[in-house]
């Protein structure tokens, strides 16, 4: 899948490119071409304006990299929040039309993980199972939901609780839906995260789950992050906002993954 402009900004696009590097550290003239569906010109000229911004390094063959600290960089929660809000705020109302009263709910960390929680917020009579600090609190004021959050030690820089004492809880939990919030999607390395600590956690989950579904945005389709978290074949479905590429869409059916799209209106 091509991660289109959005809006014909030009600056947009720059700083998605900028995005996509300090997550996955580099990224090659052709991948600019390929993700963000530009000329090869533009996409040199992109690269140039990050370079001049003293935002990336060139590298040979025409792609960059993250300059000095920022490379590598995990991107905080609050960066990352208002990004392509209304893209994720689609995911989070087609993914809570899902959830029917008497659910269990599962939601890792995450802005569109987050979003999901406000969607569901007057809801009654939900479990919601999450080991997000932050959504634990959202939701804290409906008395009719009912919300179980897992110990763990925290991630300040996405408000998530991870590790044995994380898993030690949901290990004896049972949930009907898990909404997973990932760093980066493709067909051959499925569904993965920037934190080893996360990406064990949500395995966790998964086994705990009947139903799971990744919520994405269109940029983290098409990437793959550090640490695998699960293959494609063990999706119940992925739920994005943009439609995915033909042969990408080819292949989720044949591993019988469901795909949903919140597409605008």
């Amino acid at each position: 899948m091509v991660l289109r402009e959005r809006n014909g900004s030009k600056e947009e696009r720059q700083e998605q490119i900028f995005e996509y590097i300090l997550e996955n550290g580099s990224i090659s003239l052709q991948e600019v071409v390929r993700q963000f569906d530009c000329s090869e010109a533009t996409a040199r000229r992109d690269l140039e304006a990050l370079e001049k911004a003293g935002k990336v390094i060139r590298t040979m063959g025409g792609g960059a990299k993250a300059a000095g600290l920022m490379a590598g960089r995990e991107i905080p929660f609050h960066e990352k929040q208002n990004k392509l809000y209304r893209e994720k705020e689609r995911i989070a109302q087609l993914a809570a039309s899902l959830v029917e009263e008497g659910d269990v709910i599962g939601l890792t960390g995450g802005t569109t993980t987050y979003l999901i929680a406000r969607a569901l917020k007057n809801r009654r009579n939900i479990t919601i199972v999450t080991n997000a600090v932050n959504i634990a609190m959202d939701l804290a004021a409906n008395e009719d939901i009912q919300v179980v959050l897992t110990g763990g030690i925290l991630r300040s820089k996405n408000f998530e609780l991870c590790g044995p004492l994380a898993e030690r809880t949901l290990e004896a939990l049972n949930i009907h839906i898990m909404f997973m919030g990932i760093d980066g999607f493709s067909v051959e390395q499925g569904v993965s995260t920037y934190s080893e600590l996360e990406a064990n956690t949500a395995k966790i989950m998964m086994k705990r789950t009947e139903r799971t579904i990744a919520v994405f945005d269109h940029t983290k389709s098409g990437r793959n992050s550090l640490f695998q978290v699960a293959p494609m074949s063990a999706l119940h479905g992925i739920m994005t906002d943009e439609e995915p590429g033909e042969e990408t869409r080819k292949r989720l059916e044949a591993e019988q993954v469901r795909v949903y799209v919140a597409k605008a209106e």
